[in-house]
């Protein structure tokens, strides 16, 4: 049996704040994607869908809950210091 994947620790930010090589202040939908995550850690789900492209996108819970970072560039990564 693999051994059991050790627990990465979180960036020190809250969850609700991306890092800004993920998500600029200059973004044209940052305040709909913000608004879109809110609801999305409020809610207990695991994302929800971008804006602009119709995409699903991870939320920081989910992508806390899951322990690692999976170097994909995840906009709500929080492990990205």
């Amino acid at each position: 049996m693999p051994a059991p994947r050790q627990r990465w620790p979180l960036a020190p930010r809250e969850l609700d704040e991306p890092h800004p090589s993920r998500l600029g202040e200059d973004h044209p939908d940052r305040a709909e994607i913000l608004a879109r995550h809110d609801a999305a850690l409020r809610d207990g789900t695991p994302g929800y869908l971008d804006p602009s492209s119709g995409l699903f996108v991870l939320s920081a819970g989910f992508l806390a809950e899951r322990g690692f970072c999976c170097t994909r560039g995840c906009r709500h990564c929080p492990y990205v210091t």
